[in-house]
């Protein structure tokens, strides 16, 4: 169940990445790898973050889960801002915003038993008290992600991609997290896999009522499991909407094209492709003006020279562009 309250406030979040050169190492420029992106999320709900490959997306979890810290913005956490939390109360913050690595088998450590991975958190976190407990909570996991008890004592090894997610789910369900993102946690796995996991996803969503931030490149596959869609190109969201209204009625030409590349389960169903024109321009110089007019059919004058800002098209239906 959603609740009305967000529990994830992200305002303007910027990340700019310095490039050095030369014998001092000056900053020579800048990578604009997230530049002003601003979203909600409320408990119980799933927003997907979606684009190319290098348009800023996996910034944007780091910085929600703050690897590093931002140039600009402010990140606030059931209403506690997180982005200037100083380092001794980060831990905190951390056993409630747990996330999904897109590798499932790099982001187990390989000499590790099952048992000792879900207990970790659960340790570091004083979450048990005395063996008994660890055990029974170990094991409330396991059927959590619907892996057989007996597997706690094998390793990471020992299991296939899609069980190794299941476990890295479990690693961040210990905790006890009201977030999780999912960071392309299913890109690396088989269709039926992909399947099984993202309703894995839906079905632990809906028993603990958790937040998702799922972050993916296919627009397939957050259709099944998502309540929003924020699109991103070149560091910027350029459309956000509820999932039926994006796939029934996208505005953005660049959510368009997205769109139209995405398999039909019909095969004599007719589909335009829209063939985009050029490729993604750097981070470090971007565009002027809107940032996919390079690229754009409809581009005109003012999409050279003036940025367009998120407005509503519709009721809950943002887009930034100025065909609007």
């Amino acid at each position: 169940m959603i609740c009305d309250r967000p529990l994830l406030e992200v305002n303007a979040l910027k990340k700019h990445f310095p490039i050095r050169g030369g014998l001092l190492g000056q900053v020579t420029a800048k990578v604009y790898a997230v530049d002003g992106v601003t979203f909600t999320i409320k408990r119980g709900e799933t927003l997907s973050l979606v684009g190319e490959s290098g348009c800023g997306k996996s910034t944007v979890g780091k910085a929600i889960l703050r690897l590093f810290n931002l140039t600009d913005g402010e990140v606030y956490l059931n209403g506690e801002r997180i982005d200037n939390m100083p380092g001794h109360r980060l831990r905190m913050m951390r056993q409630r915003v747990q996330v999904v690595f897109q590798d499932p088998f790099s982001s187990l450590n390989p000499r590790m038993k099952v048992r000792d991975i879900l207990a970790e958190p659960l340790l570091n976190f004083g979450l048990v008290h005395g063996r008994k407990d660890l055990k029974d909570k170990i094991e409330t996991l396991m059927d959590k992600v619907r892996l057989p008890r007996d597997a706690i004592d094998r390793f990471p090894h020992e299991f296939s991609g899609g069980q190794r997610q299941r476990i890295g789910i479990a690693r961040a369900l210990a905790p006890g997290a009201d977030l999780i993102i999912c960071d392309e946690a299913v890109s690396a796995l088989d269709v039926s896999v992909k399947a099984q996991i993202i309703n894995l996803l839906a079905d632990l969503q809906d028993e603990l009522g958790l937040a998702l931030l799922f972050i993916s490149h296919d627009l397939a596959t957050v259709e099944h499991l998502t309540h929003r869609v924020a699109v991103m190109y070149l560091g910027k969201i350029v459309e956000l909407a509820d999932r039926r209204a994006l796939f029934a009625a996208a505005h953005h030409p660049y959510t368009r094209a997205l769109l139209s590349a995405v398999p039909v389960p019909d095969p004599l169903a007719k589909q335009q492709r829209i063939i985009l024109k050029g490729d993604v321009p750097s981070p470090i110089d971007p565009p002027s003006g809107c940032r996919f007019h390079t690229r754009c059919p409809f581009a005109f004058d003012r999409c050279r020279s003036e940025e367009p800002v998120l407005n509503p098209v519709a009721e809950g239906h943002l887009s930034a562009c100025h065909l609007a």
